[in-house]
């Protein structure tokens, strides 16, 4: 079987966790989206037990992997493909997450406070607000976080406000719109 057999879905909680929110209804959300050739990857902080136990009863094989003391990797995907769980899977970040990848790696604990670019035109639902969230998560106080987006974020302005980051919006002439994050300490 070929990687091009299936679509990957990756949904990041971690930011979530961190800030003591439940991310429940935005897996589920997603879930609810999947096809039945989607990979869904799923990042959080601890191992989600629970959730892989009631996503088994509603047809879903998984596969879980602990990265980091705090980053567990979980797979899933429908039980009729849960040979795919034996495949290894690359996926390919955009040039854009692959400049945050590099640049976070890179900073010290007294780095000056960085601005972080997110175009996430021409992107669909969810990864906006998945790549979003990741790079809050990359993030220390004092950066930015600049995105520009198809159309005013709702949903994830909504989820700032839970998470309680601060943003200003600007609606564009062409129908987009302009969102800055501040990092604050």
């Amino acid at each position: 079987m070929k990687q091009e057999a299936f679509n990957i879905i990756e949904l990041d909680v971690r930011a979530y966790l961190r800030n003591k929110n439940d991310p429940f209804h935005i897996i589920m959300d997603t879930v609810k989206k999947l096809d039945k050739d989607d990979m869904f990857i799923l990042h959080a902080t601890i191992k989600p037990s629970p959730l892989i136990t009631l996503l088994k009863m509603k047809g879903f094989a998984s596969k879980t992997e602990k990265k980091a003391q705090d980053h567990w990797v979980v797979t899933l995907v429908r039980k009729e493909n849960r040979q795919w769980l034996d495949e290894e899977v690359h996926t390919t970040a955009s040039p854009a997450e692959e400049d945050i990848h590099a640049d976070h790696g890179t900073r010290t604990e007294n780095s000056d406070p960085q601005i972080i670019q997110l175009d996430n035109r021409g992107l669909e639902p969810p990864k906006p607000m998945v790549r979003t969230l990741s790079a809050l998560e990359r993030s220390r106080p004092g950066d930015e976080i600049w995105i520009h987006n198809d159309r005013v974020p709702v949903f994830l302005m909504e989820e700032l406000t839970n998470l309680g980051y601060s943003y200003t919006v600007e609606e564009q002439s062409d129908g987009t719109a302009k969102m800055k994050i501040v990092i604050s300490g």
